[in-house]
């Protein structure tokens, strides 16, 4: 298998009530599923990675900021049309519930445990199972 880019999706303002401690929590929870994911040799992605900038260019202060409802789902979204899988990390989580959703749409595999995600060749080999 080649490498792939995964997107990791779990809870981030999910029971936060968009304490900045809290948040700071939860994307480091995502984070800690990045450097397993890079191990196996596929590139992890994370939307918070990519929202959170576009946010402060956009002028918001905080998540409560009207436009940060069209930058945080949206942006996970955009990213879907260029990711390989989606890893689902436990807890609730409506934006990561629709990122699975709009994942299996789209054909692009789940995994809902590290252990399921299967690992890259190695640049320049050959997979020679398929």
């Amino acid at each position: 298998m080649p490498s792939q880019l995964i997107l990791i999706a779990g809870p981030y303002r999910s029971g936060t009530n968009d304490d900045p401690d809290l948040l700071r929590r939860n994307l480091h929870r995502l984070e800690q599923a990045a450097w397993p994911l890079f191990a196996k040799g596929h590139v992890p992605m994370i939307g918070e990675w990519v929202a959170l900038p576009v946010l402060a260019g956009a002028g918001a202060g905080s998540l409560s900021d009207p436009i940060a409802e069209q930058v945080l789902y949206p942006t996970a979204h955009r990213l879907l049309a260029h990711c390989d899988a989606v890893l689902r990390l436990p807890g609730e989580s409506r934006g990561a519930d629709a990122d699975v959703a709009l994942a299996r749409e789209r054909g692009i595999p789940v995994y809902r445990t590290l252990d399921e995600v299967p690992a890259a060749l190695p640049d320049g080999e050959a997979d020679t199972d398929a």
